[in-house]
């Protein structure tokens, strides 16, 4: 018997310390506050509305949690959001159906993802460089095709991948929910079930160790940024999509909100930590942190000032895991 509660309590204690237990409660705190002290009712319907306010935003959130797993960076993938949307809009006005457009986005991305990883594998330069400067680059890409204006009039199709509700019951689920949900699911099985998953992971713990193992190291980090852009591309989409136009400011900032959901989902900075589920609850925990800002009466410019507050304490949490780990 006192084994089996002594067993007990290690399970309780290694569930505590996951990382998406957090987020997870501090979600919950906040969202019970809300309930209780504004005219917020947690009803279904509210639920479904705050997913589908940070929905592009987790789904650009899942690549970046690749590139942080094998302890890299993207800065790009605000832009990569607005390059998207821009080609994909630039190929409906030329006459594109909606799924030729849809790829030709995606595609657009693809080869900013593969730059990305083809320059930081072949030259050895920080992430964090090359990203940032890709970031500049592919900003000024999309001035460039839009000449500076917006492009609006995008045909109905398109839109409601943004704006369409499916029935499910009695509630309306919104389509970039969905489409969240499917990639969330993606995502989870390529990390935990692929070897490329494992590959990934054991990159951001211990390259050498692929080396060792005949594995080439290179081309996995290509697929990972890759990947990420491409996700910040579907991201990318999905908020054109919604919002109506192609914009190229549109997603500016963005990269730092998306690197936000990932670490206060309990990605690490430090590689080789991170799941799909944290970053969801990281990305809604802001969503809702930004809410209530607004819902208290606080002014809205003391939203980034919150933001940047929860990602420092996040940052801090992490790096004292880490040093109990040692």
């Amino acid at each position: 018997m006192n084994r089996w509660l002594s067993q007990l309590r290690l399970d309780w204690g290694a569930l505590i310390r996951r990382p998406e237990i957090g987020p997870l409660a501090m979600l919950l705190a906040f969202g019970l506050i809300l309930g209780l002290h504004t005219n917020v009712s947690l009803t279904p319907d509210g639920l479904i509305t705050v997913l589908r306010s940070f929905s592009w935003i987790a789904v650009a959130a899942f690549g970046e949690t690749l590139a942080l797993i094998i302890g890299g960076i993207d800065l790009s993938v605000g832009a990569v959001m607005a390059l998207t949307g821009m080609v994909s809009a630039l190929a409906l006005q030329a006459g594109a159906n909606v799924p030729v457009a849809i790829c030709a986005g995606l595609a657009a991305a693809a080869l900013v993802g593969l730059a990305n990883g083809t320059v930081i594998s072949a030259l050895k330069l920080p992430p964090f460089i090359v990203t940032l400067a890709m970031m500049s680059l592919v900003r000024g890409l999309v001035f460039g095709l839009a000449r500076g204006w917006p492009l609006r009039d995008l045909p109905e199709s398109f839109r409601q991948l943004g704006q369409l509700d499916l029935r499910l019951g009695p509630w309306p689920i919104p389509m970039p929910v969905l489409i969240m949900l499917g990639l969330a699911l993606l995502v989870t099985l390529l990390l935990r079930h692929t070897v490329l998953g494992g590959y990934i992971y054991t990159l951001g713990r211990s390259e050498p160790a692929l080396w060792v193992s005949g594995v080439n190291v290179d081309s996995i980090r290509r697929a990972v940024y890759t990947l990420s852009a491409v996700l910040a591309g579907t991201g990318g989409i999905m908020m054109t999509a919604r919002l109506g136009v192609a914009a190229p400011t549109a997603a500016t900032g963005y990269e730092l909100d998306v690197i936000a959901a990932a670490i206060i989902g309990g990605v690490s900075l430090f590689g080789s930590e991170g799941n799909v589920l944290g970053v969801m609850l990281g990305a809604a925990l802001m969503q809702v942190l930004r809410s209530g800002i607004v819902l208290f009466g606080f002014p809205v410019y003391w939203q980034q000032a919150a933001m940047g507050l929860l990602v420092l304490s996040a940052i801090v949490v992490d790096r004292r895991r880490h040093r109990v780990a040692e």
